[in-house]
């Protein structure tokens, strides 16, 4: 008897880590999708000039990976400003580096839906930048950003 129930437990596990697995699974397919126009969604955002490639940036895929494309107040095509391997398009936190000027810096983006809205947080700083850090540098750049539609800039 002591056998069958160990066994029905290790089947109800199982069968229950199956469902637990598929869950996960299908509520990170459902999260906040990371193609689109995002735009900084500050009240009112103070920008440097290396800052102002970050107000509007469009993401869509490019070749077989998805890069984040800056957009100018009246809608032109900036520069490539990230560019990362679309396996983790659906993933929350993404740690890369992307362009800060000439150069490249450490860039995190963190995605998140509030109220039903997907929101991007997107910072850019020093190889040892963290967001979740006590120490380490400050971003050189932070900002929250809102979706307003479909990407139309991608890279090239």
């Amino acid at each position: 008897m002591m056998f069958h129930l160990s066994r029905r437990h290790s089947i109800l596990l199982s069968v229950l880590g199956l469902a637990a697995l598929s869950g996960a699974t299908m509520a990170r397919a459902e999260g906040p999708s990371i193609f689109g126009r995002w735009t900084v969604s500050d009240e009112k955002p103070a920008f440097s000039a290396k800052g102002k490639l970050y107000k509007t940036i469009d993401v869509a895929p490019c070749s077989a990976d998805f890069c984040g494309v800056s957009v100018s107040d009246k809608g032109a095509c900036g520069p490539t400003l990230f560019r990362f391997f679309t396996a983790h398009a659906k993933d929350e936190e993404l740690t890369g580096h992307g362009m800060w000027g000439s150069a490249k810096k450490k860039l995190m983006i963190y995605m998140s839906t509030v109220d039903d809205k997907p929101q991007m947080l997107l910072g850019v700083g020093a190889d040892d930048f963290n967001f979740e850090a006590r120490d380490g540098s400050m971003a050189s750049f932070q900002a929250n950003y809102k979706t307003t539609g479909s990407a139309s800039c991608t890279a090239k």
